[in-house]
C-alpha cells in the first residue's frame, strides 16, 4: 500500500500545518479541500500551495522545510486510518497474506506518524531506501524482496498516477484508491489501472477464493 491516501487519511494533520501557519504569516485559511487534494503530491507542493509560490521559487524549498518542521510537531494529532482498513489488515493477516507501505513519505516522519495511527507493519520502505523514488519501480521491487515474493506476486494500491506507473514498471498488479486524494480535474480512469477499489473493503472481493 501507497501511505498518504491510500492507507491512511493523513490530510487532517497537513489541513492543521498549512492553516496554522498561515495564520503565522496573516494569512486566510485555505479550504480543506485545497489542502487535501496537495497531499499526495508532498511537501513541495504544499509548501507551494501555503505560500503561493512556484516550484522553481528560491523560497520554495526553505519553505518546504518550515511546513515540514510543523509536520514534525503536528505529525499523527488527527490521521487516521481511511475506514475500513481497520477490518481488512486484521483480514489479511488472517489469510497470511503478508503486506508492506511504499512511500514517498520521508523516513522520518512515516516512523512517527504509524505508531501514533497504531499502524505495525514488517515492510516499510521509503525514498532513502532505494536510488529513485516512485514511480521508479526500486520502493515496490525492494518491498517484494523483503516480504520474499517475488514481484508478479504482489499487488500495489495506490491513490496518484505515479502509485500505478511504479505498479506497472516493477510488473504488479496496479490497484487504483479511487477514495483517495484525487485532485480536480484529475480522472483515475486515464490512469489505466489494473483495478479499480472504491472503498478499503473492495480489496477484498478481488482476492481470490
Amino acid at each position: 500500500f501507497d501511505l498518504d491516501g491510500t492507507l491512511a487519511d493523513t490530510a487532517p494533520d497537513f489541513i492543521d500545518v498549512v492553516n496554522s501557519l498561515r495564520q503565522d504569516d496573516d494569512l486566510p485559511p485555505l479550504t480543506d479541500d485545497a489542502i487535501r487534494q496537495q497531499v499526495s503530491n508532498g511537501g513541495l507542493a504544499l509548501a507551494c500551495l501555503t505560500w503561493n509560490v512556484a516550484s522553481d521559487d528560491p523560497q520554495a524549498w526553505p519553505l518546504r522545510q518550515r511546513l515540514l518542521d510543523r509536520y514534525e510537531q503536528l505529525i499523527g494529532q488527527r490521521a487516521r486510518l481511511f475506514p475500513g482498513f481497520e477490518t481488512l489488515l486484521p483480514a489479511l493477516e488472517q489469510q497470511q497474506i503478508r503486506w508492506a507501505i511504499v512511500t514517498n513519505k520521508p523516513r522520518l516522519y512515516t516512523d512517527l506518524l504509524l505508531p501514533r495511527i497504531s499502524v505495525h507493519c514488517d515492510v516499510v520502505v521509503c525514498p532513502e531506501d532505494v536510488e529513485h523514488r516512485k514511480p521508479a519501480p526500486d520502493a515496490l521491487l525492494k518491498a517484494a524482496h523483503d516480504l520474499g515474493l517475488s514481484a508478479e506476486q504482489c499487488w500495489y494500491v495506490g491513490d496518484h498516477i505515479r502509485d500505478i506507473e511504479a505498479a506497472r514498471a516493477a510488473g504488479m498488479l496496479s490497484i487504483a484508491a479511487t477514495f483517495g486524494y484525487i485532485e480536480d480535474g484529475d480522472d483515475p480512469a486515464s490512469w489505466q489501472a489494473d483495478r479499480y477499489i472504491a472503498t478499503p473493503q473492495a480489496l477484498l472481493s478481488l482476492l481470490p477464493e
